[in-house]
């Protein structure tokens, strides 16, 4: 089975920076994209970032041109460096990672637990 484990989430000041790390652990699984949702208050949950095992990213419009996704694939790991923090990007930040166990040829999407982010003004 694949577990994933976030941390990094806290509290910030509006201006200020966070950095999420996410490590999908499963012996003898494979990793193909990795990234984060979020999930915030009255809100769907929205695309924050993602990158394929080729460095390969993707962001969501808010998270454009401020936060920055990169990855150890040596050590299944993601990261997401966040700066100028609004109010409104407080909410749950979710790991994912499309794993595919050895031999099989179909990835399928496992989600983590969350991590709260909470940007105070």
């Amino acid at each position: 089975q694949v577990q994933l484990v976030e941390s990094g989430g806290g509290e910030a000041q509006a201006g200020g920076s966070l950095r999420l790390s996410c490590t999908a652990n499963g012996t003898g699984f494979s990793f193909n994209t990795m990234g984060w949702y979020r999930q915030s208050p009255g809100k769907q949950r929205e695309l924050v970032a993602t990158v394929t095992n080729n460095a390969l990213p993707e962001y969501g419009a808010f998270a454009k041109g401020r936060w920055t996704i990169t990855r150890d694939n040596a050590k299944n790991t993601v990261y997401l460096r966040m700066k100028a923090l609004i109010p409104e990007d407080t909410g749950d930040y979710i790991c994912l990672a499309d794993s595919r166990p050895s031999g099989k040829v179909t990835f399928s999407r496992v989600w983590g637990q969350g991590t709260r982010v909470t940007v105070s003004s």
